[in-house]
């Protein structure tokens, strides 16, 4: 299989969280060097090996994995010749131990994981090296109890020190010499027992001057008297070493002397490790052994996307019974392309033996191939369109497919213009048809949709659509052709019948209305029709008009018959206007109350006060009336 086939169908995310299960490298390693197999041994064998590990894992019982961690990079250094420190050599003995538990282990419970125990029967013990390990090594050093020469190494270095700690400590309480020293307490400085001596004195100690203090006003002396001693103690301290490596090296050599046993026993905890990771994964997705065909049936109940959790929507599924292609129709983001990539990963899943999130009866097909063609494929680096990348990868597809080939279409011929998507599409299932490979394909295209259901060997489904809240339901249903979702809503926004009624007939047989009319000789009638009826209107004091000339508003005052002309109030001015110079905007019945004094209209502020002053009595207006009449007559005069 491609491996970029593996990535769009995130199989590498379901492997990852398999290895998240595995205890160590080993197992994770093992993991990754597991290839898919169609073999339905082979694949059946894994499926057992899963069923046993979750079956004790169910039963509450604990598989003793122990010194995983870097054993494999330790008994790699090894083989490169390498003398193993105390604390490695442990963690070599701990996995020799835990290897020799999992075979008590398996060879206990044989009775509820028969397959997981024969390869217990591989496992070699090395009782002899794990004691020796254990006993020559404890706290992670090596004990004195080792080896002859090495405790009594050890019993003359504690003689040694006890010697010269007794001469140090007669050294300090010396009266003559506590002047001289600046901290009563003995250190070691270069593996060498010394006194912190003030720098002022040093040339008054006998003694060797073994290292100075940073500042300088401190330096370390060992004493003549001690010289011998620590002399002694640094050859001792030599012998110790060597004798110490010796061991060491005497237990690496037992470990290399049974390296390929060993490794042997490596492999097999490797794969207990790792097939008890896919168990654990099994049961956290509450995972199903499925029946197992090579005759390319898919039968998935309540089948879910395993990364998908608690999301997922159950998907009943079925093909390669009565029909090998499956046409899948409905609304964008309706669960058509999740469709397509639950069926490859699961198919993908059950070549590793992993158990699929399924019920019980359902059943998937072991393929040689599993080709897809599924989102946005376009390459910067080839400067390809996404239509053109698709049609490439088709072509590498058509390349590798076989008779038992599961091939996986996503928007099959989109992405071009929609009759020769639609036929190429078409002519692309045929030729994998004509291999004999099991299709399944998405697509918008009703031209596929009449295909399917004319061609024998095809099944239409639709992903299930809420018509009254306008929503997907993420549900397959096999045999049923996905409806119009764009006319369906098009009802519900209220778009006219008579068009909705149209589509229909052209959806259906093309047969577009294509009468052509003519519509220049209506363009005059308006404007006519509007001149005409401009001299039929009888005009009220009050209405509202527009003066055509100057093109601006004003108010009808008063209409005279036998001038044919209208009174017209604008900008406080009044004019004589002809009807046909008029445009009425706004009757006045509409504009005022019925009982509005209209000529309030047509006469300023100034002039309505004063009218209204004199109406009551106002002796201010009154000499403002006669002060004005007093002017109009001294002018004309």
């Amino acid at each position: 299989m491609i491996t970029e086939v593996n990535e769009k169908m995130q199989l590498k995310e379901v492997k990852e969280i398999v290895k998240s299960y595995c205890v160590s490298s080993l197992g994770k390693n093992r993991f990754d060097r597991l290839t898919a197999s169609s073999n339905v041994k082979v694949v059946s064998h894994r499926y057992q090996e899963t069923k046993e590990a979750r079956t004790i894992l169910e039963a509450k019982l604990t598989m003793p994995f122990m010194g995983l961690t870097t054993i494999d990079h330790l008994f790699s250094q090894l083989e490169k010749g390498m003398i193993l420190e105390a604390g490695d050599l442990v963690e070599c003995a701990d996995f020799l131990r835990s290897g020799r538990m999992i075979r008590r282990f398996m060879e206990k419970h044989e009775d509820i994981a028969p397959s997981l125990a024969l390869y217990a029967r591989s496992i070699n013990e090395f009782i002899n090296i794990e004691d020796a390990i254990y006993q020559a090594i404890k706290n992670g050093q090596v004990a004195s109890e080792a080896s002859r020469n090495l405790g009594k190494v050890r019993r003359l270095i504690n003689e040694n020190e006890t010697k010269i700690e007794e001469r140090l400590n007669k050294f300090l309480k010396n009266k003559t010499n506590q002047p001289k020293i600046q901290e009563f307490f003995v250190s070691q400085k270069n593996q060498r027992f010394t006194i912190p001596i003030k720098a002022s004195y040093k040339n008054q100690i006998e003694g060797t001057i073994i290292e100075t203090s940073t500042k300088g006003t401190t330096v370390f002396m060992e004493p003549t008297s001690v010289t011998k001693l620590n002399d002694e103690r640094y050859l001792l301290q030599m012998e110790e070493s060597t004798e110490i490596y010796q061991i060491l090296a005497t237990l690496s050599g037992m470990l290399l002397e049974c390296l390929t046993q060993i490794k042997l026993n490596i492999e097999v905890i490797a794969e207990y490790d790792m097939i008890f990771a896919r168990a654990k994964y099994s049961r956290s997705i509450q995972g199903v052994t499925p029946k197992l065909n090579r005759e390319g049936r898919i039968k998935l109940i309540q089948a879910k996307h395993p990364l998908l959790g608690k999301a997922a929507v159950p998907l009943n599924f079925s093909i390669g019974t009565a029909y090998r292609g499956l046409i899948i129709t409905g609304p964008n983001a309706g669960g058509k392309t999740v469709v397509l990539k639950t069926v490859g990963l699961l198919a993908m899943m059950s070549m590793y033996g992993i158990q699929l999130p399924v019920a019980q009866g359902s059943e998937i097909a072991l393929f040689d191939q599993i080709l897809i063609d599924i989102g946005d494929s376009q390459s910067l680096e080839n400067a390809l369109s996404t239509f053109s990348s698709h049609i490439q990868n088709i072509a590498l597809m058509m390349q590798k497919a076989t008779k038992n080939s599961l091939v996986l279409f996503d928007e099959i011929g989109s992405g071009t213009e929609p009759n020769e998507g639609a036929g190429l599409a078409i002519a692309i299932l045929e030729e994998f048809y004509q291999k004999g490979c099991l299709i399944v394909a998405t697509t918008h295209y009703g031209e596929i949709k009449r295909y399917s259901e004319q061609h024998p060997d095809f099944m239409n489904a639709a992903m299930a659509f809420n018509q009254e809240t306008l929503t997907p339901l993420y549900q397959l249903i096999i045999g049923k052709s996905g409806d119009s979702n764009a006319l369906w809503i098009a009802k519900k926004m209220a778009l006219k019948p008579a068009v909705i009624e149209k589509a229909q007939a052209y959806i259906a047989n093309k047969d577009y209305d294509l009468t052509k009319k003519n519509f220049s000789s209506k363009k005059s009638q308006p404007q006519q029709r509007e001149e005409s009826s401009t001299k039929q209107v009888n005009y009220q004091k009050g209405d509202k008009v527009l003066l055509l000339d100057a093109q601006e508003e004003g108010l009808v005052y008063e209409q005279h018959p036998l001038k044919q002309t209208i009174t017209v109030f604008c900008n406080g001015e009044m004019h004589e206007i002809l009807p046909k110079r008029l445009k009425r905007l706004l009757p006045a019945t509409t504009l005022y109350p019925i009982d509005y004094d209209l000529e309030t209209l047509f006469t300023s502020y100034t002039e309505r006060k004063l009218t209204h002053d004199i109406e009551r009595g106002s002796k201010k207006a009154l000499k403002k009336i006669f002060k004005e009449m007093k002017k109009e007559q001294t002018h004309d005069s």
